[in-house]
């Protein structure tokens, strides 16, 4: 499915016909998902969006909530946004610390850290642009678990990162969370399929 469209209501299958192909259509989105997560640092990992993971939230939100025709607008208003637009990439990235009394600590520190995420392909660096649904971190200064962020891409950009064996680093440079990845070749090869 071409990366740049939103999902519509047409695009969705009924709930039996979704019930029947369930199992097998989570195996295939697991799979690709696995292709586009990135570990950075101990706590932080980001899952890149796409039409297809989209259209699989969107799908299990309605089969587990059950709330019929009535719930399909919300949904598509929540999760639209995350399907990349041709020219961008978009990440859920997720803190993640088992331990609920650490988790805490942490996330007292990390206010803010959706404006310290990065993308850099050789020299050029891609600032992420925090989803502006609403505030992810606290009056007090805590950071949500889970942010949502898009990374807007020039078309020079983008052919650098599509180049075969691009360098291409992701990272987080908030004061009490410095860390960085490589991009795999096989999860850069994945994403580079996101830009239109």
């Amino acid at each position: 499915m071409p990366p740049a469209r939103a999902i519509t209501e047409a695009d969705l299958l009924a709930p039996a016909a979704y019930a029947a192909v369930r199992v097998e259509r989570r195996r295939a989105v697991a799979a690709r998902k696995r292709l586009r997560r990135v570990e950075v640092g101990p706590f932080v990992t980001f899952y890149f969006e796409c039409f297809e993971t989209m259209w699989l939230q969107i799908q299990e939100m309605l089969h587990i909530e059950k709330g019929g025709p009535a719930q399909i607008p919300d949904e598509l208003a929540a999760y639209n946004p995350l399907v990349p637009n041709g020219a961008e990439l978009v990440a859920t990235f997720m803190i993640e610390i088992d331990d609920p009394l650490r988790r805490a600590r942490v996330l007292a520190r990390l206010g803010g850290i959706e404006a310290h995420v990065v993308l850099r392909i050789g020299a050029e660096a891609i600032r992420a642009v925090a989803e502006e649904d609403q505030d992810r971190t606290s009056a007090e200064g805590k950071a949500s678990s889970v942010q949502f962020v898009h990374f807007p891409f020039t078309p020079e950009q983008i052919a650098a990162f599509r180049r075969p064996g691009a360098e291409v680093v992701l990272g987080l440079d908030h004061p009490e969370y410095r860390h960085m990845a490589v991009l795999p070749e096989p999860v850069r090869a994945e994403l580079a399929g996101d830009f239109a």
